[in-house]
């Protein structure tokens, strides 16, 4: 989770992942992805996964699970001998008054036998004031899961660990009668919000205790977009203890509802408002959001915006999205346009003076929709 004074991820550098053959990313606090479907926004939050498993020491229960080291490379290893990822991150510097380049990480995947992968190298650089430039540490090759857990800490940069660590691809999507966000959960379950919210409960229960003046927050925000809700019944099951799951109360009532009473937008929204305004010590080192618009009221998604913007005075947000008008709540360097050109996602970060022309009229939304942007599906 989040430390003040964390390091930013400045660029990602990636080749033979997916549809990705080769990608230089750089990033901002606010990060809004746009594109096409099939242009490639959900491999490149699908990178972040990937390290993330890895680092979690995962790999190849992850390559099994995507169906084999073949389905992970760029058009298969036929075509693609090698997968390579390749982090910056920086830090800031009060002597310059800006951000300087401090530690890295890269590695480089192969094919072996059974299809799985292994590392032909894996490397990481530290730079701190002694040095004028990052020192290179080989931590090894030929080992199927990484050495950074082992290493960092020893000479290694721990912050590069703790935020790979911490990158979870978050999907609110799944609101069905089987949905695990439905379910009663541990209690205990609440070091972090789970990728599909399914220690929802447990972790508001966690907020209410710890931090109430952030759960107020979530519960404000929450009745401006569901003006009926009153509060959460947050407690230990009185058969269990060890287990809770999701009460709410209506404005006006004292009847106790479940999850199974909110609307799947309702619910969506509550979700996102937890992982948004929870307190900053608990951030990950970047918020990934999938398409977290889906089934959300318009007036649902202008507070979304501006959750998104909070959040990204704490720390860094990717957010891809398919909303005309979530993308109309942003300023165009927040924005990356994503197309698809030669086979491969192209990212396009736009610039105040290709669009200024334009934005007195016109939301960056609605440019996207009407073609002026890019970011569209070509022929």
């Amino acid at each position: 989770m989040r430390k003040d004074g964390h390091m930013q991820l400045q660029t990602i550098k990636v080749q033979g992942f997916k549809s990705i053959r080769e990608l230089e990313f750089s990033l901002r606090p606010l990060n809004i992805l746009i594109g096409a479907n099939g242009s490639g926004k959900s491999n490149i939050l699908g990178v972040f996964a990937f390290l993330r498993a890895m680092v979690e020491r995962h790999l190849q229960m992850y390559v099994a699970r995507a169906g084999g080291a073949d389905r992970i490379l760029h058009f298969g290893q036929k075509n693609t001998d090698s997968l390579q990822i390749e982090l910056w991150f920086t830090k800031k510097n009060r002597r310059a008054r800006g951000n300087i380049i401090a530690n890295g990480y890269r590695c480089a995947l192969v094919p072996a036998v059974g299809d799985r992968f292994v590392f032909a190298e894996e490397r990481a650089f530290f730079h701190d004031r002694r040095y004028e430039k990052p020192v290179e540490t080989l931590l090894g090759s030929g080992h199927e899961e990484s050495l950074l857990p082992a290493s960092y800490g020893r000479g290694i940069p721990a912050d590069v660990f703790e935020a790979m660590q911490s990158w979870i691809v978050y999907h609110f999507h799944d609101t069905s009668d089987s949905a695990r966000v439905k379910q009663t959960g541990d209690i205990d379950d609440n070091y972090w919000l789970r990728q599909d919210a399914s220690n929802l409960t447990a972790y508001l229960y966690y907020i209410q205790q710890q931090a109430p003046d952030h759960y107020r927050n979530i519960v404000d925000v929450i009745r401006m977009v569901a003006p009926f809700f009153d509060d959460f019944v947050l407690r230990p099951s009185p058969f269990n203890p060890n287990k809770i799951k999701l009460e709410w109360r209506e404005r006006g009532s004292d009847t106790y509802f479940d999850a199974y009473a909110l609307s799947d937008g309702t619910l969506r929204f509550i979700c996102l408002a937890t992982l948004l305004l929870q307190p900053a010590r608990k951030f990950p080192a970047i918020i990934l959001l999938d398409e977290p618009e889906m089934g959300l009221h318009p007036y649902a998604i202008h507070v979304l915006a501006e959750l998104l913007h909070s959040a990204a005075t704490q720390t860094q947000v990717i957010v891809a999205t398919q909303s005309v008008t979530l993308v109309n709540q942003f300023e165009p360097e927040d924005i990356v346009v994503v197309e698809r050109q030669d086979g491969q996602p192209v990212c396009r970060r736009l610039t105040m003076e290709e669009t200024e022309t334009w934005l007195d009229g016109y939301g960056l939304g609605d440019l996207w929709e009407k073609n002026i942007l890019g970011g569209r599906p070509l022929p």
